[in-house]
């Protein structure tokens, strides 16, 4: 056994049914948790180490207990360990959305569409036992920005009018998210696992990564999923979804006002946190994706319903960080 696994994992294994197990790391993510193949007798399971007090698997476990009552797939649960924060869950294989189109690129529209099927089957049951979206939480993610990013630039902004400009740009929403849906948050293609990719309607989405799921708007995980921060969506292929979703789901008018409010949103909250990445976790990687994700940005602020934070970005980020897209740092 390596030093470097869970400590307790044997012990943890054995009470599981899946001791002498072969135990394989998995590449790691931008937080805390690692993920290990458990292989045994042509079966294999996913280990999940979510080490306290950095990490803690009971939000993981909650959202994924309602989703899979939800009848959604989420990973079966074999076992848990809340002490060591040790989670033993159904391996949903090895074709992630984002690896599988690399080498399938003629299949992204089936792939997306499924994808989005899936996101509207979540959105036709209730909401689930989780916090609110609120105002506060969309301002404390946008803050991130200035927060981060605008310090790591050197450029000096006005941060109150930051907070009233995004204020103004999503108080129409908010009404337009009750009861709401459960949004999971980062909904993306390194985030669904393709379970029979081969299907002609594209298959199955296996869902990770939900643990930080709240009741909001249905327009979130669209966004977080048609502007991957991660992997190009053409705007082609971003406006067909959208207008797939929208007719599977009745969505009206204010629908598409509402996807460039929260797009803009989510955006300038991932440049803070790819800048935070960088800053204070030692990952520079995550600089390469700010231009790709500022791209989107731009996008969304030209439409109307941003007008507030658009006057705010012409009147405090210099034309030449926005003209390279946030790119440039480090």
């Amino acid at each position: 056994m390596s030093a470097e696994l869970p400590q307790g994992i044997e012990t943890f294994l054995e009470g599981a049914g899946w001791g002498g197990s072969i135990i394989e790391p998995l590449p790691g993510d931008a937080s805390f948790r690692r993920y290990f193949r458990i292989r045994r007798d042509g079966e294999t399971a996913l280990l999940m180490d979510a080490p306290p007090p950095h990490e803690d698997p009971r939000p993981f476990l909650h959202v994924g207990k309602w989703l899979l009552d939800q009848g959604m797939r989420a990973p079966a649960i074999h076992a848990e360990d809340l002490s060591r924060g040790l989670v033993l869950i159904e391996d949903f294989g090895t074709d992630r959305m984002r690896d599988w189109l690399d080498d399938n690129p003629q299949a992204e529209h089936k792939t997306y569409a499924a994808a989005v099927r899936a996101l509207a089957r979540l959105h036709s049951r209730p909401p689930g036992p989780f916090d609110p979206y609120d105002m506060a939480t969309y301002l404390r993610e946008a803050r991130l920005f200035t927060e981060w990013f605008c310090p790591a630039a050197g450029i000096a902004v006005d941060e109150a009018g930051f907070d009233a400009a995004w204020e103004d740009a999503l108080a129409p929403l908010l009404d337009r998210q009750h009861p709401g849906v459960t949004v999971l948050r980062d909904y993306h293609a390194e985030n669904i696992m393709l379970l029979g990719p081969d299907d002609p309607e594209g298959g199955e989405q296996g869902l990770i990564d939900f643990q930080d799921a709240l009741v909001g708007h249905p327009a979130y995980d669209l966004v977080s999923l048609l502007q991957d921060a991660r992997r190009d969506v053409s705007p082609e292929l971003e406006q067909a979804m959208l207008e797939l979703y929208m007719l599977g789901t009745q969505a009206d008018f204010d629908f598409e006002a509402d996807y460039a409010r929260l797009g803009a949103q989510r955006n300038a909250k991932i440049v803070g946190i790819f800048t935070r990445l960088w800053k204070r976790d030692d990952k520079p990687k995550y600089l390469a994706m700010i231009p790709r994700v500022w791209e989107a940005m731009e996008r969304d602020l030209q439409h109307p319903a941003l007008a507030p934070v658009a006057s705010w970005f012409d009147a405090n980020i210099p034309a030449e960080w926005r003209e390279k897209r946030g790119g440039g740092l480090g």
